[in-house]
């Protein structure tokens, strides 16, 4: 019996030590953290681009915590200064990630901050960066033949456009078949090499990348 007792007193100490150090210690050195300068709370389009940056999984490839230089060479990356927790105020929950298994995003707004590069990457990642494992997301957009008053037209580099026989293109495209159109004709086009306008479906996708990593 003396030593059940002892047994359970180490383990509601070392219970005790841990939960001071991992818990009470950072609340108390974070609780009256204030925003960083110039940061905003999220609006309700910026949350919804939250929303479908966990949806598609982004959050287990890509991280948004870049380290000091003590730490990894991600200034020498371009991924702008290393974060710090004043940054992380208006996130719930946050998304640090845990992998790198693509570049960090904290900063994907200010290094690239052109929509239609970052619609077109999310079309088809090889066209823009050759050997990307990322996956595409094709189903994320429209194509068709003219664009209608509101849709948001994005302009793909010409190894997109460019296709090969069987409805493939330069860049290792998926099958023009996989993607979702509104009409067989649309396939044909794109299989014959014909230029289509491909467009942002009007829902949560339009704040992604224009206002969520703005």
């Amino acid at each position: 019996m003396e030593n059940e007792i002892k047994l359970l007193s180490g383990a509601m100490i070392t219970l005790a030590l841990a939960t001071t150090t991992l818990v009470v210690i950072p609340y108390l050195q974070l609780s009256h953290l204030k925003p960083a300068a110039g940061l905003q709370p999220y609006t309700a389009a910026q949350l919804r681009g939250r929303d479908q940056y966990i949806k598609n999984g982004c959050v287990y490839c890509h991280s948004q915590q870049p380290r000091d230089k003590s730490q990894a060479p991600d200034a020498l990356r371009g991924w702008g200064r290393a974060s710090v927790a004043a940054d992380y105020y208006y996130d719930s929950p946050h998304l640090l990630g845990t992998m790198r298994t693509g570049p960090d995003l904290f900063n994907i707004g200010a290094r690239q901050p052109s929509v239609d590069w970052n619609l077109g990457h999310l079309y088809q990642p090889r066209a823009y960066m050759q050997g990307s494992i990322m996956p595409s997301y094709p189903f994320m957009f429209d194509v068709k033949d003219a664009a209608e008053p509101g849709d948001k037209v994005v302009t793909l580099p010409p190894r997109l456009r460019a296709c090969r026989q069987g409805g493939r293109s330069q860049a290792g495209s998926a099958r023009s078949g996989a993607i979702s159109y509104r009409s067989r004709s649309y396939v044909s086009g794109l299989a014959g090499c014909r230029r289509q306008e491909v467009k942002r479906r009007s829902d949560a996708m339009d704040e992604l990348f224009v206002e969520f990593l703005a």
